[in-house]
């Protein structure tokens, strides 16, 4: 963290010492790096604040958990192929190593980011003059992967997946840097990079590691620029935005999810459908009723008009009846509707294919905390206990949370048996 900023060990203590009115002896840096000598909680806080994490980050987890490593999230490469080329190098140098739980790239980066992606136009595809000759067959042969990766991603959660995923990426990223094409299937290459970048990005954002989800996004977004697809383009801003909600970063969410669908360009319905969805819920967590309702009547419109004869990007399968009523749902609980929440997650459940267990995971939960709201403790925590068994078949850090934060909503006494029951049921979770 130092040789990132340029920080002598005297700079270090003399950020803490001002908030804190603590002597600025380099001394006690020196001790923090070289014997394991742990920072009392004022200091972690005052050195947090200086570089930028949030609090939360510092309680969740711990020292020296939560200082940031792996380098800056770098996004000033060159909207062309080169560009995308060196990104995608860069993110598969630090993504993997990356454990960071929290955002590098605010809010504010990430729109100006966005911005980028819809004013700059790709420039033509030109391959390497070295190299074997890549066809349309070989790139079919690991398109047809993707399928496979897209299952194990949803079945068995993120932690696992990243690794084959990231190992995927580099591959197709040696192909695009070594090998020789023509513009088709380059495109063809970069659009399935891209589509890899997202994959992995989604991963380890369920993962609860949210620098490398960045690092992986914004050079997939680079890749589907580079390649022409502006849906795809589209699906990452709009993952890239959902990130930005869980943060509490809900007018930059909104700001990403309306350049997505602004950025989508000729889409099918179902693909619009799940793009106005998107801003539909940072509308509601902006506390915006009429716009979030505008946006869900748009969006069920959309999937009224979806067809199973629709030319539907391959990454829009997860998107079904039963995923529009849990988002949906979603936008009525952040209104303060938990009747209408309560029911539109009782009518996803009911919809979703039990193979989709890391979704059944976070519905139920969130189902749970809406019987919370309306009273109905016992039957929550009943929900909770249903889910909990379908996390641990489905690694995700991101649904731990969502299950640890529905407990602390339950208003009921810690010795209270149901309650002890399911806080050991959460801890082997935890464990």
């Amino acid at each position: 963290m130092r040789d990132e900023r340029g920080w002598t060990y005297q700079d270090v203590v003399d950020i803490v010492a001002k908030p804190t009115r603590r002597s600025a002896d380099r001394r006690k840096a020196w001790k923090w790096e070289h014997w394991g000598v742990e920072p009392d909680a004022e200091s972690q806080v005052a050195l947090a604040e200086a570089i930028g994490v949030p609090i939360r980050e510092v309680h969740r987890l711990g020292w020296p958990g939560w200082l940031p490593d792996g380098g800056p999230v770098r996004t000033g490469f060159p909207w062309t192929k080169a560009g995308t080329l060196q990104s995608l190098d860069d993110t598969l140098e630090h993504a993997m190593p990356d454990r960071r739980g929290f955002m590098k790239l605010g809010g504010q980066a990430l729109t100006v980011l966005a911005g980028q992606w819809l004013t700059r136009d790709p420039e033509p595809v030109t391959a390497a003059l070295t190299g074997g000759r890549i066809d349309s067959q070989l790139v079919a042969d690991l398109e047809d992967g993707l399928p496979r990766l897209r299952r194990m991603e949803a079945a068995f959660g993120g932690p696992w997946a990243r690794h084959l995923l990231d190992a995927e990426l580099d591959t197709v990223t040696g192909i695009l840097k070594g090998a020789s094409y023509t513009d088709r299937v380059g495109r063809r290459l970069l659009r399935l990079s891209a589509e890899l970048a997202r994959l992995a990005g989604w991963s380890s954002f369920d993962a609860g590691l949210h620098t490398a989800a960045q690092r992986y996004w914004t050079s997939g977004l680079r890749a589907a620029h580079s390649a022409g697809d502006h849906a795809l383009g589209a699906n990452i801003i709009k993952s890239i935005s959902l990130q930005c909600y869980d943060h509490g970063l809900f007018a930059d969410a909104l700001r990403l999810a309306a350049a997505a669908v602004e950025g989508a360009g000729a889409v099918t319905p179902r693909t619009l459908g799940m793009l106005l969805l998107r801003q539909a819920r940072a509308a509601a967590a902006c506390g915006d009723r009429a716009e979030c309702d505008r946006l869900l009547a748009a969006a069920e419109t959309q999937m009224g008009r979806a067809s199973t004869g629709d030319d539907d990007p391959a990454w829009t399968g997860y998107f079904d009846t039963a995923e529009f009523y849990a988002q949906a749902a979603a936008c009525h609980a952040d209104l303060g509707r938990p009747r209408l929440a309560r029911d539109n997650y009782a009518t996803a459940l009911t919809l979703m294919p039990v193979a989709k267990r890391r979704d059944l995971a976070t519905y139920t939960i969130q189902h749970a905390r809406t019987h919370t709201a309306l009273g109905d403790a016992d039957h929550a925590v009943h929900l909770l206990e249903t889910a909990i068994p379908i996390i641990t078949a489905a690694p995700s850090q991101r649904n731990a949370d969502r299950a640890a934060a529905a407990r602390a909503e339950l208003p009921l006494a810690t010795k209270d048996p149901k309650v002890q029951r399911l806080d050991q049921l959460l801890a082997t979770l935890a464990a």
